[in-house]
């Protein structure tokens, strides 16, 4: 019987897989007919052998000097100029460093020059001289920063334009948020922050679970082994897997332990399309609590994953890298990329829109001082990311990445042996689809394992500006256990009005998005009908299935919710407010109710938070606080 190919991630409404153990015969059946895109093939064929001779990637000079290097951002055409204001404190610092040699080294791609809507990476590149080939700073710097969100400035664009530049993006909600970031940024850098010389490897391996279990010793063990053997001046932390708790990992990323830099391995959080958390907490960070999908094949609940919602405000990232090895641990397109692309002929929508991750975001945006950057993977990661069955680990590329930060290279640049991988890989892919189309023999597990690493190969990328580097102290000098930042000195004016003036002097954080209003003690979310029960402004209210003989009318109606509704008690359950506290209690429903799995007491309260899965009978619903 052939060894079963088990994917990562989780989808968080069931405990299940997100994609179901499968053989890799019947994966590589499935492929027999799938193609690469020509131009991109030939593209990529050109740039490997380019980029393994020396001298290559830029035109010339030294990619860590960004005096060198050049630096620019592209915005989207139609971009909010304020924006551009918000981070006037990280663009002019990159200015100063990249025009420090040539004053045409900095760039800024804003208004007509910026990203239009369906371009490419070849005819965006074309409208500003340049064709595929090293980067020429004078005309398009090697480091960018794409400012905006994945749906007006798509992750292939990115993605594409990342095979020849070291590229990172930046999305938030609010100015204050790129105002944030960019005070930390350069704050860091001006200071020459110096973190402790310490980097933790958090790799979980949950119960019944191969995908963690093949990342924890195949990844994360191996890989720290060997850069403590490359780095003997750094302070490598490997934490055991039964260790790599929740409440360990929020320790890590804030607390006391807090590395200079991160590297985790998980499965990433997954919820269905639409579904009200799937913005905040898609590829958040499971953990070893998760007891694995023999014993927990139910809604996950929060206890089990680590999510924005667990990096408080006192946090201490300031200064941090952090490298998420997890399904969506970056972001997340609207359609799905690869896994089923390659057994139906249309893509899945898994997203009302492309988005990036919850947790990066927050990590980036912190009041009390952001972290620099978070790399991590947009759409599915692979295990063959790092194994391939018979040749066994294949670690260079993450060995490579990590030495290259290590040794002072900014993460944009540090992630160029990805690049080339999936170059030689999609090289070599098209080669053997091609002759499978003419009867070649193939065997299934090469074919499996060469599509998925191609795959994710392509999809690292970089969250925050791509020519930030590692923040630690010097071999045997002191370093700072609490580094802090200090505040934005500038404070927004009241006026929403921006003119020439403004965008070169002020800083304006003011949002043209709209602030819709949001019920104050929250909402109960019904996946099955895709509805949510907004919770009324009394102190108690009930939850049932209206009964108009009886005369009962419950606060919160469940009997639009189909055969599912029957399972529902007339008086199934109350909720309770006080103060700032919500309580959910059963009154003696004839089908219980459970609170994230656990069957509740009958007449005993319990609290429920912001993201809590609570199920009256059969009916399944998730608590938004708003």
């Amino acid at each position: 019987m052939e060894d079963l190919l088990y994917f990562n991630g989780i989808d968080a409404t069931s405990g299940e897989y997100l994609l179901p153990p499968i053989s890799p015969s019947l994966f590589a059946h499935a492929l027999e007919g799938a193609t690469l895109n020509e131009k991109e093939v030939e593209e990529l064929k050109n740039w490997f052998f380019k980029k393994t001779r020396p001298h290559m990637g830029l035109k010339e000079g030294d990619p860590i000097d960004l005096g060198q290097a050049g630096w620019g951002a592209i915005f989207a055409s139609d971009a909010d100029p304020a924006i551009r204001v918000a981070l006037k404190e990280l663009l002019d610092w990159r200015k100063e460093q990249a025009t420090r040699q040539q004053a045409n080294y900095y760039h800024e791609f804003i208004g007509e020059s910026g990203y239009q809507t369906g371009e490419t990476k070849l005819s965006w590149l074309a409208r500003h001289g340049m064709g595929p080939g090293p980067a020429e700073p004078e005309k398009v710097p090697y480091y960018l920063l794409l400012v905006g969100d994945p749906g007006t400035i798509p992750y292939r664009f990115q993605i594409q334009l990342d095979i020849q530049y070291a590229t990172g993006r930046l999305y938030f909600e609010n100015l204050e948020e790129y105002a944030a970031y960019a005070h930390s940024v350069v704050e860091a850098e001006r200071t020459a922050l110096a973190r402790s010389r310490t980097i933790t490897f958090f790799g979980v391996s949950n119960p019944d679970d191969p995908a963690t279990r093949l990342s924890a010793t195949e990844l994360v063990k191996p890989l720290s082994e060997d850069i403590a053997r490359d780095h003997t001046t750094m302070m490598v932390r490997s934490i055991p897997a039964e260790d790599a708790t929740k409440s360990h990992l929020a320790n890590l990323i804030g607390g006391e332990e807090t590395p200079a830099f991160l590297f985790t391995a998980s499965h990433g959080m997954a919820f269905p399309n639409g579904h009200p958390l799937q913005f905040k907490r898609q590829g958040a960070l499971l953990t070893q609590d998760w007891p694995g999908p023999q014993k927990y094949n139910q809604p996950i609940p929060e206890d089990f994953y680590f999510s924005a919602d667990d990096v408080p405000d006192s946090a201490q990232v300031f200064g941090m890298l952090a490298f998420f090895f997890a399904c969506y641990g970056a972001g997340t397109p609207q359609l799905e990329e690869f896994a089923q692309a390659a057994f139906k002929d249309t893509r899945a929508t898994i997203a009302p829109r492309p988005f990036i991750a919850g947790l990066p975001n927050r990590l980036l945006s912190h009041p009390n001082g952001s972290a620099m950057a978070v790399i991590g993977h947009v759409d599915r990661a692979w295990g063959y990311s790092f194994y391939w069955g018979n040749a066994g680990r294949q670690l260079a590329v993450f060995e490579s990445a990590l030495n290259l930060m290590m040794k002072g290279y900014p993460v944009g640049a540090a992630l160029d042996p990805f690049n080339i991988r999936y170059a030689e890989l999609s090289s070599e892919l098209n080669q053997l689809l091609e002759d499978i189309q003419f009867g070649k023999k193939y065997e299934p597990r090469t074919l499996a394992g060469m599509w998925t690493a191609n795959n994710d190969a392509r999809n690292y990328v970089v969250v925050g500006d791509p020519a930030v580097h590692l923040m630690i102290a010097a071999p045997g000098a002191a370093a700072i256990q609490q580094p802090r930042v200090s505040k934005i000195a500038a404070s927004p004016p009241s006026s929403t009005a921006i003119d020439e003036e403004d965008l070169d002097s002020t800083l304006v954080l003011q949002s043209k998005n709209v602030i819709f209003p949001t019920q104050p003690f929250g909402r109960l979310y019904s996946i099955a009908i895709d509805s949510s029960y907004i919770l009324p402004p009394n102190p108690r209210c009930i939850i049932g299935r209206r009964s108009p003989a009886n005369n009962i009318y419950p606060d919160i109606d469940l009997s639009n919710q189909g055969e599912a509704g029957l399972s529902v008690s007339r008086q199934h359950a109350r909720i309770t407010i006080e103060e700032d506290q919500i309580f959910i209690e059963d009154l003696n429903s004839s089908n219980s109710t459970q609170l994230n799995g656990q069957q509740l007491i009958p007449g005993k309260r319990y609290i429920i938070q912001n993201g809590d899965m609570i199920q009256l009978g059969a009916v399944l619903l998730t608590y938004i606080s708003d």
